[in-house]
C-alpha cells in the first residue's frame, strides 16, 4: 500500500476536507431551514410544518456532533490510542443518529398523535409553501454537495452511489447523504399534508404527513444508528479491497508469500492491518525480524494504514492467493 496503490486498493477514497466542507454547507443550509420553518409553523399552525422544523433543529444539532467528530477522529495516535482516535468519528456520528431519532422521529411523531386527537385549525397556507419552496431549495444543495462527494468516491471503487454510501468508513458522509435525502423526502410529505389540509379542510392528513415525517426519520435513524455499531465493534473491509490490498503486498519483492490478513477499519478511511507473511530468501531470526519491521513501517508511512503488524507464517500454512 506504500509507494501509491491504485484507487481500487484504498480503503477508501475521499480527502477529509471534502467531508468536512460536505458538513459545514449542511450546517449552514439546516440553520437557515429551521428557522425559516419554526416561522412558518407559529404563523401556520400546520403540524407537517412543526414536524419539519422538529426535523431541521434535530438535523442542525446533528450537525454540529458531526463536526466535532470530523475534528476529533483527525487527532494522530498517541500511546494511550496506538490505533489513533478514527473511531471517535463512530461516537460522535451515532450521537446525531440518536439526536435524529430523539428530537426528529420522537417528536414529529408525538406532535401528529396531538392533532389527531386535538387538531388545530390552520391558516396562512401561502407561507407554508413558501418555506417548503425555500428549503427544498437549500437542502437540494446541500444534498447535491454530499452526493458528489459519494459518487465521486463510488466511481474511484467502481460500485453503486448508494451502495458506497451505506458500506462508506466515513460516517459523516454517510449521515449528511441520509438525512439530507430524508429531508427532501420529508418536504414532500409535509408539501401533501399542508395542500391536502388546504383542500379538504380535515387536519388528519396534516397530522398524517408529521407522522409520516416520523417514521421516515425514525428508519434513518435506526439505519445510521446501525452502520456506525458495526464499525465500533470492528468492520473489516470489503473482499474487493482486501484482494486489492493482499495483490500490493504479494507485489512487494521482500515478501515470498502471505497466509493470513486481516484489514479492520479504525476510522474513516483508515485500516489495522494484521499479516502473515513468509519474507524472501533464508535468514536469520535476527534479520528476519529486521525485515519484518522494515516492512511495518514502509506500510505504515500510508495514511491509509493505522498500524501494521506482521508475523511469520508457519512451514505448513495454506497460501493466499489473489
Amino acid at each position: 500500500m506504500a509507494g501509491g496503490g491504485t484507487a481500487e486498493a484504498s480503503p477508501e477514497p475521499g480527502g477529509a476536507s471534502e467531508s468536512l466542507l460536505t458538513v459545514i454547507t449542511a450546517f449552514g443550509a439546516n440553520l437557515l431551514i429551521a428557522i425559516a420553518k419554526t416561522i412558518a409553523a407559529m404563523l401556520t399552525g400546520s403540524a407537517s410544518m412543526v414536524a419539519e422544523s422538529a426535523h431541521s433543529w434535530a438535523d442542525t444539532g446533528n450537525e454540529i456532533f458531526l463536526l466535532i467528530a470530523e475534528r476529533r477522529s483527525k487527532r494522530r495516535r498517541d500511546p494511550a490510542h496506538p490505533l489513533g482516535y478514527g473511531k471517535d468519528a463512530y461516537i460522535w456520528s451515532m450521537f446525531a443518529a440518536f439526536g435524529l431519532f430523539t428530537a426528529g422521529a420522537v417528536v414529529s411523531i408525538q406532535h401528529g398523535v396531538q392533532e389527531f386527537f386535538d387538531p388545530e385549525p390552520a391558516s396562512d397556507y401561502f407561507i407554508a409553501y413558501i418555506v417548503l419552496a425555500l428549503s427544498f431549495v437549500l437542502e437540494g444543495v446541500s444534498f447535491l454537495r454530499a452526493y458528489r462527494q459519494a459518487h465521486k468516491a463510488a466511481e474511484e471503487r467502481m460500485t453503486g452511489t448508494l451502495s458506497h454510501v451505506l458500506a462508506s468508513s466515513n460516517p459523516t458522509l454517510r449521515a449528511v447523504f441520509a438525512e439530507d435525502a430524508a429531508a427532501l423526502i420529508g418536504l414532500g410529505l409535509a408539501f401533501l399534508g399542508v395542500l391536502l389540509h388546504q383542500l379538504t379542510g380535515s387536519a388528519y392528513f396534516d397530522a398524517a404527513g408529521s407522522i409520516l415525517v416520523g417514521v421516515l426519520l425514525g428508519i434513518v435513524a435506526i439505519v445510521l444508528i446501525n452502520r456506525n455499531r458495526r464499525f465500533l465493534l470492528g468492520q473489516v473491509v470489503d473482499d474487493d479491497t482486501r484482494r486489492a490490498v493482499l495483490r500490493e503486498l504479494l507485489e512487494r519483492p521482500d515478501i515470498d508469500r502471505i497466509t493470513y490478513l486481516h484489514l479492520e477499519y479504525t476510522g474513516p478511511g483508515a485500516v489495522f492491518l494484521v499479516a502473515a507473511v513468509d519474507v524472501v530468501g533464508n535468514r536469520t531470526e535476527r534479520d528476519v525480524a529486521v525485515a519484518l519491521r522494515t516492512i511495518e513501517n514502509d506500510l505504515e508511512r500510508d495514511e491509509r494504514v493505522a498500524e501494521a503488524v506482521l508475523t511469520l507464517s508457519a512451514p505448513g500454512d495454506r497460501d493466499l492467493v489473489v
